[in-house]
């Protein structure tokens, strides 16, 4: 893949680049936002990997600079990685991408190969959530009535646990399910949510963001 990596912090920006161009990705490493913006804009990139708080306000820049990737170049993933899970940096990704989006905690990323899967999903058009983003994005209140009002107390926890990025499996082990039950669970959820299968559309994605933007 050819990866954009946007860090202020120098040994964290040096430290991603050797780590993944010693696992043959070709990198481009830039220490603000602005500069990953031109980056992605200039060449067949990937994915860009974005840090939140960047110059010159070390506020909201990287959320600021992805947006503006993924309304420039849709096609491209980008992965915002932070010590910090606010759930209004995730939305306001959310809101402008329903694709090849992510959001990962630099502290609880504890092996490579994870990173490097997560990067591969994001790429491939897929939606990953650090389990603390998710949980953040759960948590906060609902106040208008919606098709997510229509899920059993099971069928929610089954959501919820598919926004963390959990597979059917995993689902059924947390939840102490049988594999057919789970599915049975997500197909509830798809129907209630008026999600049709169909070839360009991934019903699993919908959902979570669905679930995430209520």
């Amino acid at each position: 893949m050819r990866i954009v990596v946007a860090d202020d912090n120098t040994i964290v920006r040096e430290g991603l680049t050797s780590l993944l161009r010693g696992r043959g990705h070709e990198v481009v490493p830039v220490s603000d936002g602005d500069a990953a913006v031109v980056a992605a804009a200039s060449g067949e990139v990937d994915v860009v990997v974005m840090d939140i708080r960047m110059p010159p306000t070390h506020t909201d820049e990287g959320v600021r600079a992805a947006v503006r990737v993924k309304a420039a170049r849709p096609a491209v993933g980008v992965l915002l990685f932070s010590q910090y899970a606010e759930a209004q940096w995730a939305r306001a990704l959310l809101d402008v991408a329903t694709v090849g989006v992510g959001y990962l905690l630099k502290d609880r990323v504890a092996e490579v190969g994870t990173f490097i899967d997560s990067l591969h999903q994001v790429a491939a058009g897929n939606v990953v959530l650090d389990p603390e983003v998710a949980a953040a994005l759960v948590q906060a209140p609902r106040t208008v009535a919606g098709p997510l009002d229509q899920l059993t107390a099971r069928e929610t926890d089954v959501l919820r646990l598919m926004a963390e990025g959990r597979s059917n499996a995993a689902i059924a082990e947390t939840l102490f399910l049988s594999g057919g039950t789970v599915e049975k669970h997500v197909t509830a959820v798809f129907t209630k949510l008026g999600l049709e299968a169909t070839p360009n559309e991934n019903r699993r994605v919908l959902a979570v963001l669905r679930f995430l933007a209520d």
